[in-house]
């Protein structure tokens, strides 16, 4: 390996490991302060080693892609500022040949990305979701966050706003233990309980509408209890397209298509997309980590920069543009007609653009 090799290589990897702290350190601030919370309030270690374990993985997935463009952009525009892009050009030195490098361990990585996002994530996801299956009621209900609508309740489905201890506000239910609709049941505050196996919701200023499926009108009241019958007991959690692995997801794809249920054309499609995104989307993010090299190196020369902060705020730029437009494609997952799963590769193709169109002019 040549000196200027050598010397790109050493500065890009140790641009790549402080990058990556850094973002890792960022992305998991959220998950700090959740397990110190959950130790507050009694959740048993073995819960709390698991949630720990759980919620590191899911962070490579844009901690490695990001860190790389980062990188890039530090180490190039640095010695595109100092000069030492212009020396190597005038000493005959190929840029091609002080990216290889750089361009070999995104590839490396993008290898080790496509293994986390297809293998690692999805178990660590599956265990996540599992966890409140693990440990007992307070426990469970300590890992149901506000904001978010909670399906694990059979034929009830909550939402609150904020939560105390074992006191939730804002609370929200979809009754639909009743076979002919549902009940909407809203209170301003609940304190909620359990007896054995069941989940018991005593409501404070409670508004129920209808008052019975099949009676209409809406009923009000300053007290109202709901109790769920066998909430509480452990069940085995349905996994979903996040759950499952390379070679699951793919054979899920084929019994899907062989339709041996004889589902609905219309149903079968609409599965059939949300998981082929899935499949897609997971080597888009693995093959993103090459991207941001290619179009980063470029990018970083063309700053002519000595500030970090010029290349932060350009890395910043690059990739949510590319995150942002992967999310909005995945949102249509379930509409089979507009094939998400081919326009989820679009940020990788306008990446591959701008590389071709960047690279070339600063050779």
């Amino acid at each position: 390996m040549k000196i200027i090799e050598r010397y790109v290589l050493t500065s890009f990897l140790a641009a790549f490991f402080l990058s990556w702290l850094i973002l890792s350190f960022v992305l998991t601030i959220g998950l700090l302060v959740r397990i110190i919370q959950l130790i507050i309030e009694g959740l048993p270690p073995r819960a709390i080693g698991l949630f720990m374990l759980v919620g590191f993985p899911g962070t490579l997935t844009l901690t490695i892609p990001i860190s790389l463009l980062v990188s890039s952009l530090l180490v190039f525009s640095r010695l595109s500022a100092d000069s030492e892009v212009a020396a190597m050009r005038a000493c005959g030195v190929n840029l091609l040949s002080i990216m290889k490098w750089p361009m070999l361990i995104g590839a490396l990585l993008a290898a080790l990305s496509l293994y986390v996002n297809n293998e690692i994530v999805p178990r660590s996801h599956e265990v996540s979701r599992n966890l409140k299956s693990l440990v007992s009621v307070d426990v469970g209900l300590t890992l149901l966050e506000p904001g978010r609508m909670i399906d694990d309740f059979e034929n009830v489905r909550l939402f609150f706003q904020k939560r105390q201890g074992n006191w939730v506000y804002d609370l929200l239910i979809f009754d639909s233990t009743q076979t002919n609709g549902t009940r909407e049941i809203r209170a301003e505050k609940a304190l909620i309980s359990t007896n054995q196996t069941d989940l018991v919701l005593d409501m404070y200023k409670v508004r129920v509408d209808p008052i019975e499926i099949g009676r209409p009108g809406v009923a009000m009241a300053d007290r109202f209890r709901q109790v769920v019958p066998n909430a509480m007991r452990q069940r085995a959690y349905k996994r979903k397209e996040k759950d499952l692995r390379f070679n699951e997801i793919r054979e899920f794809i084929a019994t899907i298509r062989r339709n041996p249920e004889n589902l609905p054309r219309k149903v079968q499609r609409r599965i059939l997309s949300v998981y082929r995104t899935e499949f897609q989307l997971r080597m888009v993010y693995a093959i993103g980590a090459l991207c941001f090299v290619l179009v980063g190196v470029p990018l970083g020369i063309k700053t002519q920069r000595k500030e970090s902060t010029v290349g932060m705020a350009v890395s910043l730029v690059v990739a949510l543009s590319f995150y942002v437009c992967v999310i909005l494609i995945k949102s249509i997952d379930k509409h089979p007609a507009l094939q998400p799963y081919v326009l989820i590769w679009i940020p990788i193709l306008l990446c591959g653009l701008l590389a071709a169109y960047l690279i070339p002019k600063n050779l």
